[in-house]
C-alpha cells in the first residue's frame, strides 16, 4: 500500500479556518474516502466546514470532477440523435419526468434519464413508475443504449459506476445536518450528470415550501453554481427556477401521480403540469438543437402517448394495466366559504408521506396506491363542506397522522386573488 500523500486534518483544518483547498488535496480527499482511508467522522467534519466557510467556483469545479473520476463514465457519441436530460431538485406532485421524457423523445432527442426513488415528503421518480405492473428500474448499460436508440428514452436506475464517491457522501450529509452545503448539493448533482454523459442538460430548480430550497436568492445560487459547472464540463446547460409552494398538478403519491402523467400525454392533465412539461421541453430541444420542434404538437397528436407506452413495454411493464388503488379513503372537507389562496406544499407532501407514498429510511417500502389527490388549487372558489382532497391508503390508521399533517395547510380567505402565482420564476443560462 502505497503512503498517502495527504492528511485527512490538514484538510479539514484549510477549510474549518476559511482556506480555499487545492486541486491535490480535493482529488486526494474525495479519492481517499472513497477508497475507505478518510473515515466517515473525517468526512463528517469537513462537509461540516464547507457548509459553514463554503468554496468559491474553482474549487466546486474540482470537487465535482474528482467525484466523477472516482467512477465510469457513460458515452451516448454512438447514439443516432443528440441526448438530453433533465433533473428536479424535488418537490411535491412532481411527476414532469413522466411525461416529459417520452415528450422529448418523440421530438427526436434522445433522453437518458436516471432517476431516483423518494427519500421524505419527496417523490422518487422510480418509486412512481414502479407502482406499473411487471415495470423494472434496473437495466444494464447495454440495456439501456438499445432502449435509447429503439425508444428514444429511458428512465432507470444508476448504476453502482458512477460517482461512487457521491452515493457515500449523500449518505453521510444525510444523517449529519449537511444536507443545504451549496457546494455539495451542486456536486452531487451535477457529478451523476455529468457522468452519465449526456450532451445538454435542463435543471429545474424549485423554490418554496415543498422544496430543498425554501427562498429565491438560495434556489438562484444553486442554479447558477449547477449551470456554472455543467457548462465548464462542457454539458449544455440551463436551469429554470418553479415554484413549489403549493403541489404540482392534483396528485401526490406514487400510482396517482402515474394516472396524471397519462392523462398529461394523452391531451389533458392538470394545466400546471402540462404548462411545466412543455417549457423544459422547448429547453431540453432547444438545448439539443432542435428548437425548431415545437412538443405542444407531439401531446396533441399521440406520438408522446406512443413514445410512452413503448417506454414502459421496454422495461418489463405492461402501459394497458390496471393501475394499484388504495384499500381506504378518507375525505378532507373545506372548512369555510371563499377562495383557496394557500395549499402548504409541504404539508401535502408529508401527508402523502404518512400515508404510506414515502419512506423514512432507504429500506422502507412504499405503498403503490397511498397519497393524497386534490380537488382545488389556489385560486379555486370553494364551499363550506365541499371536498378539498381525498387522502389514500391501504392502512387506515395513518389517516390521523395525515390529518395532523395538513392542519394550518389550507388558506381560505372572503375574497383573494384568482390567478395563480407564476409557475416558472426565472430562467439561468450560462453567462
Amino acid at each position: 500500500m502505497s503512503a498517502e500523500t495527504h492528511d485527512a486534518v490538514d484538510v479539514i483544518r484549510a477549510k474549518r479556518d476559511g482556506g480555499r483547498l487545492d486541486d491535490a488535496q480535493i482529488d486526494w480527499v474525495v479519492d481517499a474516502y472513497t477508497r475507505g482511508v478518510v473515515a466517515d467522522e473525517q468526512m463528517s467534519a469537513l462537509a461540516m466546514a464547507i457548509l459553514l466557510n463554503g468554496m468559491d467556483r474553482a474549487e466546486i469545479a474540482r470537487w465535482t470532477a474528482a467525484m466523477i473520476a472516482s467512477g465510469e463514465r457513460m458515452d451516448f457519441s454512438s447514439l443516432s440523435r443528440p441526448t438530453a436530460d433533465k433533473h428536479s431538485t424535488g418537490g411535491v406532485g412532481d411527476k414532469i419526468t413522466l411525461p416529459l421524457a417520452p415528450l422529448v423523445a418523440a421530438c427526436g432527442v434522445a433522453v437518458p434519464q436516471l432517476s431516483g426513488r423518494g427519500l421524505g415528503h419527496t417523490g422518487g421518480t422510480l418509486d412512481k413508475l414502479e407502482a406499473i405492473p411487471g415495470w423494472r428500474a434496473a437495466l444494464s448499460n447495454e440495456e439501456m443504449m438499445r432502449q435509447l436508440e429503439d425508444v428514444g428514452a429511458v428512465i432507470c436506475q444508476a448504476g453502482s459506476g458512477l460517482a461512487p464517491a457521491d452515493r457515500k457522501l449523500y449518505a453521510l450529509r444525510d444523517v449529519t445536518g449537511t444536507v443545504e452545503a451549496i457546494p455539495l448539493i451542486a456536486s452531487s448533482i451535477m457529478s451523476k450528470k455529468i457522468a452519465e454523459g449526456t450532451g445538454a442538460l435542463v435543471l429545474d430548480v424549485k423554490v418554496g415550501s415543498g422544496a430543498f430550497m425554501k427562498d429565491l436568492d438560495r434556489a438562484t445560487e444553486l442554479a447558477r453554481t449547477m449551470v456554472a459547472l455543467g457548462t465548464d464540463a462542457g454539458v449544455r446547460t440551463v436551469a429554470l427556477l418553479t415554484d413549489m409552494s403549493t403541489p404540482l398538478g392534483l396528485t401526490a403519491g406514487n400510482a396517482l401521480e402515474v394516472r396524471e402523467s397519462v392523462e398529461v400525454l394523452a391531451g389533458g392533465g392538470p394545466p400546471d403540469v402540462v404548462e411545466l412539461t412543455l417549457a423544459l421541453a422547448r429547453e431540453m430541444l432547444q438545448a439539443a438543437g432542435r428548437g425548431d420542434v415545437d412538443p405542444a404538437d407531439a401531446l396533441a397528436d399521440g406520438r408522446a402517448m406512443d413514445a410512452w407506452r413503448r417506454m414502459i413495454a421496454a422495461q418489463g411493464g405492461d402501459p394497458d394495466a390496471t393501475l394499484p388503488v388504495a384499500r381506504e379513503t378518507d375525505v378532507v372537507l373545506a372548512p369555510a366559504d371563499g377562495v383557496l389562496v394557500g395549499l402548504d406544499a409541504l404539508a401535502v407532501g408529508v401527508a402523502a408521506w404518512r400515508l404510506g407514498a414515502g419512506r423514512a429510511r432507504k429500506e422502507d417500502v412504499v405503498q403503490a396506491g397511498a397519497g393524497v389527490e386534490l380537488h382545488a388549487k389556489p385560486g379555486a372558489l370553494v364551499r363550506a363542506g365541499e371536498p378539498l382532497m381525498t387522502l389514500h391508503t391501504d392502512t387506515p390508521e395513518r389517516f390521523a397522522r395525515a390529518r395532523e399533517a395538513l392542519e394550518g395547510a389550507v388558506t381560505i380567505a372572503p375574497e383573494g386573488d384568482r390567478r395563480a402565482v407564476p409557475l416558472v420564476l426565472g430562467r439561468i443560462a450560462a453567462d
